[in-house]
């Protein structure tokens, strides 16, 4: 692991509830500073659910529970505490769901969203950060001569860069991607993976896939859940080429998915 490595957020005893349901079961990982770590297990093993917990997601819904806890350096905060805000945590941790998602609005609206909610209202400053977002999702060379037109005239590759980008303006910590190219073309979906490869040099990102190829390419830390559980967690090439549990090993070679 190289010196500037260090822990970025860390995972302790988590586990998360659906009414009395057991999704997550005493799950403990680390997050290292600007890596990319790869949520990889079969559909229904808790993949999401964890994701969707660091920035309190399941706050949304009612009958659902936290137990355990998820800390964020180097403030040492615990992000499921009961005195954190759930929405300052949203602004701090960004997500990019499976589907494009951009709001009914312009491209500049949809990157501006974030900001003016947290309170920005120099305009000179919102137009700086609204370029500096879609250069980062690669993006502003596409739309820069059309940012009063609406998002939702993109293409489906350009609107998941868009939503890349409405996540970065914000200026987020931590990036959750949950399977961010699973309705995307291959062409679009290189592009997004050139994107997290160069981001990572910028923001920590967890990212869920079904793509073990893809979690191979882009990850440096993998962790393989299976029913709520975590298995196995390490770096991606040892994971992939000498997996410690023999679960992990048979999902990695196609015995059970």
């Amino acid at each position: 692991m190289a010196p500037e490595q260090f822990l970025k957020a860390e995972v302790r005893a988590l586990s998360f509830f659906y009414s009395q349901h057991p999704v997550l079961k005493n799950v403990s990982l680390p997050i290292y500073n600007r890596t990319v770590t790869a949520l990889i297990g079969p559909s229904g093993c808790g993949k999401t659910t964890l994701l969707r917990c660091f920035n309190r997601m399941h706050d949304l819904y009612t009958g659902t529970r936290y137990q355990g806890e998820i800390w964020i350096q180097p403030e040492n905060t615990n992000v499921l505490g009961p005195e954190i805000d759930p929405i300052e945590v949203r602004m701090r941790i960004g997500m990019v769901f499976q589907k494009p998602n951009p709001f009914p609005k312009t491209i500049y609206e949809n990157v501006a969203y974030g900001l003016k909610i947290r309170g920005v209202r120099d305009r000179g400053l919102i137009a700086h950060r609204v370029e500096c977002a879609l250069q980062d999702a690669g993006i502003w060379n596409e739309v820069r001569d059309r940012l009063q037109s609406q998002a939702m005239a993109l293409s489906g590759g350009q609107q998941q860069r868009l939503c890349l980008a409405r996540a970065l303006a914000t200026d987020p910590e931590i990036l959750l991607l949950d399977e961010p190219t699973s309705a995307l073309d291959p062409i679009s979906t290189a592009r997004i993976e050139e994107l997290v490869t160069e981001l990572k040099h910028k923001v920590t990102i967890v990212m869920v896939t079904h793509n073990l190829h893809q979690a191979g390419r882009v990850s440096d830390y993998t962790a393989f859940m299976y029913l709520g559980e975590l298995i196995e967690f390490g770096e991606t090439k040892l994971v992939f080429t000498n997996p410690r549990n023999p679960k992990t090993e048979s999902y990695i070679t196609g015995r059970f998915s």
